[in-house]
């Protein structure tokens, strides 16, 4: 299987990277770090097993990768301006793109810029990151839900499911939209709560107030998903949350990283855009309404 990675960061320098390890010809776009990835490869250091490619397919203009049976765009949602260009050369008639990224309404948006893009939801559970030049450090978690968009081909899309899997990266096929509002579930809260209180998702359920506030707004989330028709984001998902987050080695979200770094937060994707949904159906979340707000005046004074 072909492989393009569009964004090679800490979850596209993972997958990517456990992909190209089970001998798939995986094709790497990066930015900052090309020279030093191309000169001394690409470092991934996993709970799951460390590994070193000494010598992978790395590019800095992706119009000089090819055509690919899969592209896995990592990008963060602020750059998806980029993608007709970044796109234009691999995919093809029955290229699949899945896109992991954050957010609610991703899909409609990028469909819009690329009509005839088969176009998966990807949605990760996974503590990574880039930490160094070609360096990747994977924390825990790592399975991959696959929500399908506008995939015409249900067969293609379930052997790339299971190359994941044969990769060593759990994989499942889940409904589009419920899996997009499971994600909400979390990133909604944790991204969000890290930046405004300046602290790490441990903190946030270790404190009693912030705990039972990080609930009222997941539920805030269950009951507007529900409001929509949408099964299976109920009170039981929230508890499995918040005790897997529990569990979860001291982490600090891509939004906190984004801030810490002085990068754009991803805000009209887990924010703006869900909270728009929810008002429209007649459901708000006023808690989360409040926490965007905050985040766009941080975002102001940056």
């Amino acid at each position: 299987m072909i492989v393009s990675v569009i964004g090679t960061g800490g979850i596209g320098g993972y997958y990517g990277g456990r992909l190209a390890q089970a001998g798939h010809d995986v094709h790497f776009l990066l930015h900052s770090d090309y020279e030093h990835v191309k000169q001394h490869g690409l470092r991934v250091d996993s709970v799951n097993g460390d590994f070193h490619i000494s010598a992978p397919n790395v590019y800095d203009d992706a119009d000089n990768m090819p055509v690919s049976d899969l592209v896995l765009v990592c990008l963060k949602t602020t750059n998806n301006h980029l993608l007709p260009q970044l796109l234009r050369s691999v995919v093809g008639e029955h290229t699949v793109v899945i896109l992991i990224q954050n957010g609610i309404g991703v899909e409609e948006d990028v469909q819009a810029m690329l009509p005839n893009a088969q176009l998966v939801a990807g949605l990760a559970f996974i503590c990574t990151a880039k930490v160094a030049p070609g360096h990747i450090n994977h924390q825990c978690y790592g399975q991959i839900n696959l929500g399908n968009y506008s995939c015409r081909d249900e067969k293609a899309l379930a052997a790339i499911a299971d190359h994941f899997t044969q990769a060593g990266i759990t994989a499942a096929m889940v409904e589009y939209r419920e899996a997009r509002w499971k994600k909400a579930v979390w990133n909604m809260p944790f991204n969000g709560m890290t930046v405004a209180l300046n602290t790490r998702t441990d903190l946030l359920l270790k404190n009693p107030a912030t705990r039972l506030l990080i609930r009222e707004q997941m539920m805030e989330i269950v009951r507007a998903a529900k409001h929509q028709g949408i099964n299976g984001v109920d009170e039981a998902f929230v508890e499995k949350m918040i005790a897997m987050t529990d569990e979860m080695t001291p982490y600090s979200p891509s939004m906190k990283l984004d801030f810490d770094f002085h990068r754009p937060m991803e805000i009209k994707y887990i924010y703006s855009r869900p909270l728009e949904i929810a008002r429209q159906a007649g459901m708000p979340m006023p808690k989360l309404e409040m926490l965007e707000a905050e985040l766009r005046f941080i975002e102001s004074e940056k």
